[in-house]
């Protein structure tokens, strides 16, 4: 528009300046006045066109950013205005680039935390990315370094919420239990695709999932279970209320495993195997922690959970416990489009195969 409009005038410039620079005649004195009423009308065109690309550039400059809505560092919803089409992104969070990478703005990324994730591993190993520390605790100077034009986080950089903010706008997004992990998925993958147009691509990307939930719903139907992490050679007891927690909601299996008004949406709580011999599950769903980060020397959760008192449990002898194969994904990208799909695969494995 701005282009054409530039063209415009300069085409009805230099026509004026033909005129002005023609040879004499006797009209002489009429061409004069003719080439001032011309050039004033020149000069009102030019007013004219000149407002209109002003108006032009106001609408592109609008059509620069967009409102999303995000968590700001309290965990509350905020809109947020950020850049349209970001050429430059900062990751600190895996289910972020999971669901960037499903989007295929993967290569927009600069610079990210550190992560085990195989199937981010081309990230990882990707020597041009800048090294931002890691998903609990950022480099901040190289997350200025990098100058993002934004970044996304997790719920463990909450507390540094502000001071990120203060280098670009910072996406939050997370997993709400009371909603599911499937919603929140379909909702956070919505939120990111708006920033670059490729909100059509979502529901392609998610087709499938209610259905592989509803078959192993309808496994779980009337079936009790305890889920529970192991870390630090401890087993902590999982509610529904974070981590695992599509276990019990989106599938149904009945967590008998904790009171509905007990807070485990961190760690869970530490519980012995007495009483997960007293509550008797026909099924147990364990996580190990040590695995998913990693972690030197630590015992590995068959180990511990496999003690003589679990032994003598029917759950076991029926072969129902389950150790879900890829911790790590469980663990640190919950919420990403890819690893709703391994997560889903580590249960039908298990269970419906």
């Amino acid at each position: 528009m701005r282009k054409r409009i530039l063209s415009a005038i300069t085409v009805m410039t230099a026509m004026l300046a033909l005129t002005a620079c023609g040879g004499s005649s006797t009209g002489e004195t009429a061409v004069a006045v003719e080439t001032q009423a011309g050039a004033a009308e020149t000069q009102a065109t030019v007013a004219e066109a000149a407002e209109v690309a002003e108006e032009t550039e106001s609408t592109e400059t609008a059509s620069e950013t967009v409102t999303i809505t995000s968590l700001d560092g309290n965990g509350e919803e905020i809109q947020l205005e950020v850049p349209y089409n970001p050429e430059r992104i900062a990751i600190l969070d895996m289910a972020s680039l999971d669901i960037l990478d499903s989007l295929g703005v993967g290569e927009k990324v600069v610079g990210m935390a550190s992560t085990s994730l195989e199937y981010l591993q081309t990230y990882a190993e990707n020597e041009d990315l800048a090294a931002l520390g890691t998903i609990k605790e950022a480099d901040l100077e190289a997350v200025m370094a990098c100058e993002p034009d934004v970044i996304f986080i997790g719920g463990r950089l909450a507390s540094a919420y502000d001071s990120l903010s203060q280098i670009a706008p910072v996406v939050y997004l997370a997993t709400d239990t009371e909603s599911g992990v499937v919603e929140s998925v379909r909702s956070n993958a919505e939120t990111i695709a708006s920033m670059f147009g490729k909100e059509a691509e979502v529901g392609e990307l998610m087709s499938g999932f209610d259905e592989r939930i509803q078959a192993l719903a309808d496994f779980a139907s009337g079936k009790t279970a305890i889920v529970g992490m192991c870390t630090s050679g401890s087993f902590n007891i999982l509610g529904n209320d974070g981590r695992c927690s599509i276990i019990g909601r989106e599938i149904g299996f009945d967590n008998v495993g904790v009171d509905a008004d007990t807070a485990t949406s961190t760690h869970g709580n530490e519980a012995s195997f007495e009483f997960v011999v007293e509550k008797n599950p026909e099924y147990m769903f364990v996580m190990d922690r040590d695995a998913a980060i990693s972690t030197e020397g630590a015992k590995l959760a068959q180990e511990i959970v496999e003690n003589e008192l679990v032994k003598g449990m029917d759950v076991y002898k029926n072969g129902n416990i389950v150790y879900l194969a890829h911790p790590a994904v469980w663990y640190t990208a919950e919420g990403g489009i890819q690893a709703l799909d391994i997560m889903l695969q580590d249960l039908e494995s298990e269970l419906l195969d």
